[in-house]
């Protein structure tokens, strides 16, 4: 299971400020509660980036709060020429430190490759994702190698291809479970964040079910679900509840849909 580390101060429980040290305290009490639970944190640039001069004092300080062996991955879904794309990947890897990003491929191979150039980092890369709005472009008929697919499916498959570190996943949301069941076929060794789980409506046995591979291989994501499982003064322990609900319905025994 991952957790998204996507904070609003205006959501923040009672007794907290809504400051970024408001934010910084909040976000460590969920690390501390969840921390043996999980195998990733997900800070969402986004939250971080909307405070301002504040946010990037506020990444490091998460980061630093992780522990190590908990992979930390930089949420911004960055996508760009390859000049740009370097840039993204030395902010995000050199300068702050993370593990792996979610990297947006639309622009093609030179635009992810960047993100891939060193084995001991990663890029999880927009695949099919959780969003309704995904079916409009994602979703569109591709001829590829003389087969006519659905463009996620021909992402999935150049993921394959540039896997050659062993340093590529995707990001396909369990909110199309079937759609999740075909890409797990193509990429049959790669890693895939799976979100949608919880406040976006999919199951996380679902999750499961069709995104991994013999029990493994599928990175659960959750965030809203845990992170204000509670608004009052048991936020913490509302958390780690919460998140041991989902994992216990992760290890749910069950056979990988074929695609």
């Amino acid at each position: 299971m991952c957790v998204g580390i996507d904070v609003d101060p205006d959501r923040l429980p009672d007794g907290f400020s809504r400051s970024a040290s408001g934010v910084e305290s909040f976000i460590r009490g969920i690390i501390d509660a969840t921390a043996d639970l999980v195998c990733a944190y997900k800070p969402n640039l986004a939250f971080f980036e909307a405070l301002g001069s504040d946010g990037p004092p506020l990444i490091r300080s998460t980061l630093d709060a992780i522990p190590d062996g908990i992979l930390s991955i930089g949420d911004g879904k960055r996508g760009d020429i390859s000049s740009t794309a370097e840039r993204y990947a030395t902010a995000l890897f050199e300068v702050f430190g993370f593990d792996a990003a979610t990297v947006n491929p639309y622009q093609g191979t030179d635009s992810v490759e960047p993100y891939l150039r060193d084995a001991g980092r990663g890029a999880f890369v927009l695949c099919k994702t959780s969003n309704p709005g995904s079916r409009d472009f994602q979703d569109l008929v591709c001829q590829y190698g003389g087969d006519y697919l659905p463009l996620h499916e021909v992402v999935a498959r150049k993921a394959v291809e540039w896997n050659s570190l062993g340093n590529v996943g995707l990001v396909v949301g369990v909110t199309f479970p079937e759609d999740l069941g075909r890409i797990r076929a193509i990429a049959t060794d790669l890693p895939i964040l799976v979100p949608g789980v919880g406040a976006q409506g999919g199951e996380a046995s679902e999750a499961m079910r069709y995104g991994a591979a013999d029990g493994a291989l599928a990175v659960v994501s959750v965030s809203r679900q845990v992170l204000y499982a509670s608004s009052g003064s048991d936020w913490a322990s509302a958390a780690r509840q919460e998140a041991l609900t989902l994992l216990d319905s992760l290890r749910v025994p069950s056979t990988t849909v074929p695609g």
